[in-house]
């Protein structure tokens, strides 16, 4: 299956995700063209269980997806929408068709059928049909929720970095479009652990796009008679790039196969850090080895380091998992400490 979407993935977004669409989505506008070939090919839905209507996909097979979409810097929520779909099976709800996004952070009360609060930074909430979410209930208990964007009263809208809308959207008595009590396994900190997953894929996959755009530059600049990358200090500056870009991989895919029917926030964690760590190191040598033309609209090195900035950030700062890790090593002891490194068992296997 893995093989099957990652073949189909790279092959639609390389007809429609080219610099000149992610250009134009610059600033928030809505890639229409683009989202419903991704639709169609049932992308979103994969992480649904098969009697539902998805593929039944585990995340070492949904690890190509979310890498192509950063590879590519596809300026929608593909990502979201295959996490949201993932959790909405698990609590055995249907999977949503249509544009999709989550909220990690919600401050939403539910009572009964009815929602009131906000959902700050959600990925193209102005654009997007519904949002998943999981509120805390009348009852006590955090319960997943599927709200209608049509029934804000009111967003505020704002743009990452990459200008990339990351909206708060706000809501009064709202009704849910579908709800259901988390399963055992899974706590409120599961979008924000499934979020800081993909974007940990997203960056794997921007730095290997990255890295090829500026080796290939690297050899074809002339200096003083000859490519750059013939001198040393930019081979040793790619050589640093190249091993950032392999340990970001390596800690990416190894969260996704790790995480395969569940959420091992231990592993997500360590792949947030490392591909965080490793989109600042690869972001400044790529404009380094670049200089100004770098820094130029028209060429696309910015495409990729404006979202590399962006996303190590979301879902958690590179800070926020440190501390997480640094607890739970902590926690462990010294007897405990290597069989936390060895055994997915023992790293709190579900978020």
């Amino acid at each position: 299956m893995r093989e099957l979407f990652e073949s189909t993935i790279e092959r639609l977004l390389s007809d429609g995700a080219d610099s000149e669409t992610v250009n134009a989505s610059e600033g928030g506008v809505w890639a229409a063209t683009l989202w419903d070939a991704i639709e169609d090919s049932g992308f979103t839905l994969a992480a649904a269980p098969e009697f539902l209507g998805g593929a039944d996909a585990g995340w070492a097979d949904l690890y190509v997806i979310a890498r192509a979409a950063g590879r590519f810097a596809v300026p929608l929520p593909l990502t979201e929408a295959l996490l949201a779909n993932w959790l909405l099976g698990c609590c055995g709800l249907e999977p949503r068709t249509g544009s999709l996004s989550i909220c990690a952070r919600p401050r939403l009360l539910l009572n009964d059928d009815r929602v009131s609060g906000v959902l700050p930074d959600v990925p193209w909430g102005r654009h997007v049909e519904s949002v998943v979410a999981i509120a805390d209930s009348d009852d006590g208990g955090p319960t997943l929720v599927v709200l209608p964007r049509a029934q804000a009263q009111r967003i505020e809208q704002s743009l990452n970095i990459a200008g990339e809308p990351r909206d708060a959207l706000f809501f009064s008595e709202a009704t849910v479009l579908d709800r259901a009590p988390l399963p055992s396994g899974l706590n409120s900190e599961a979008l924000q652990t499934g979020g800081a997953l993909m974007r940990s894929a997203q960056i794997a996959g921007a730095l290997s796009t990255l890295l090829d755009m500026t080796a290939e530059y690297a050899g074809q600049r002339n200096q003083f008679g000859k490519p750059i990358g013939a001198f040393q200090a930019i081979q040793q500056q790619l050589a640093v790039f190249a091993e950032q870009a392999a340990a970001a991989n390596s800690a990416a895919e190894a969260a996704f196969a790790e995480s395969d029917r569940a959420l091992n926030w231990f592993s997500v964690a360590v792949a947030k850090v490392t591909t965080a760590e490793a989109a600042t190191q690869g972001a400044n040598i790529a404009h380094a080895v670049h200089g100004a033309i770098g820094f130029t609209q028209e060429y696309a090195l910015q495409l990729y380091t404006r979202r590399l900035w962006a996303w190590r950030g979301e879902f958690g700062s590179t800070t926020h998992w440190s501390q997480m890790i640094g607890k739970q090593v902590c926690a462990a002891g010294a007897e405990g400490f290597w069989p936390l490194m060895t055994d997915n068992s023992s790293c709190g296997a579900s978020a």
